[in-house]
Parts: C-alpha cells; sequence; structure tokens
C-alpha cells in the first residue's frame, strides 16, 4: 500500500469518527454490552470497539473495491495539494481522536471544556479541509477538455 492509499484509508476511517464520534462509540459501547461488558456512556472502551469497528468497514470496502474513492490522477492538476490537504486534515483529526481518548485525564473541568471547544473547532476545520482536498483529487482524475 502506497502513502497515497494509506492517506485517503485513514481519511476514510477518521472521518466517521470526527463526525459521528457519539455514534460510534455508542455502536461500540453496545457491542460490549452484547458481550457481557458493562461501560458507562462515552467511554473510552466504547470508543476503541468502534474504532475497531469503523477500521473493519473501510478496510472490507477498500477490498472489496480495490481502492477508495476519489483515487485521483498523480498526473494531473492538483493532485498533491489535495493528497497534502488531506494529510493535514488526518493529522488534525488523529489529535482529535488523541484528544477524545485521553480526554478522562485532564481533571480540571475548566481546561477540560477550554480542549473541548478548541477540538469542535478543529473538526469543523477538518471537515473543511477534507472536502477541498476531496475536491481537488476528484478534478485531477477528470479528462482536461480541449479549448474551443
Amino acid at each position: 500500500m502506497n502513502l497515497h492509499r494509506l492517506n485517503l484509508f485513514m481519511a476514510w476511517l477518521l472521518i466517521p469518527l470526527t463526525f459521528v464520534l457519539g455514534w460510534v462509540a455508542f455502536i461500540g459501547r453496545m457491542l460490549l454490552e452484547v458481550l457481557g461488558a458493562s461501560t458507562p456512556e462515552g467511554s473510552v472502551p466504547g470508543i476503541v470497539v468502534g474504532l475497531l469497528l469503523a477500521f473493519a468497514a473501510v478496510f472490507t470496502i477498500q477490498h472489496v473495491r480495490g481502492a477508495l474513492w476519489p483515487q485521483g490522477d498523480p498526473a494531473g492538476t492538483g493532485y498533491s495539494l489535495g493528497q497534502r490537504l488531506v494529510l493535514v486534515a488526518n493529522a488534525l483529526a488523529l489529535f482529535i481522536l488523541l484528544f477524545r481518548l485521553a480526554g478522562p485525564l485532564v481533571t480540571h473541568h475548566d481546561a477540560w471544556l477550554v480542549l473541548d471547544r478548541f477540538t469542535d473547532a478543529f473538526g469543523y476545520w477538518v471537515m473543511g479541509m477534507w472536502a477541498i482536498g476531496f475536491s481537488f483529487l476528484y478534478q485531477s482524475a477528470l479528462t482536461a477538455k480541449a479549448k474551443a
């Protein structure tokens, strides 16, 4: 797997975690409850199990389909810019996920609230960066039209 495919794989893995982390954690928690483990709502084990389920879903889609959309054309215009934007968005989304996993370690309530608001702001920024990056990747695969 080359770095461009890994970048898109990470993006598609982190997108549901950034958009609907609460639902991913809920699904993980419900699976743990079905298996007999009692966990509190929004806890780290639920997030980790949800992350593993999301990983399995994205890996299965990539395996069945062969590649994740948009594939892009490395020789096309905007491909490298799109890959860079997606890479930066992935890094920020990974920091958001790490904060959610390490959130219980922050004991001061006011500090946690400030950090929580910053992660919300980063989440909106990440969504925009993914949208723009995917747009550049998609446009790089389009055929160039001849000028009349």
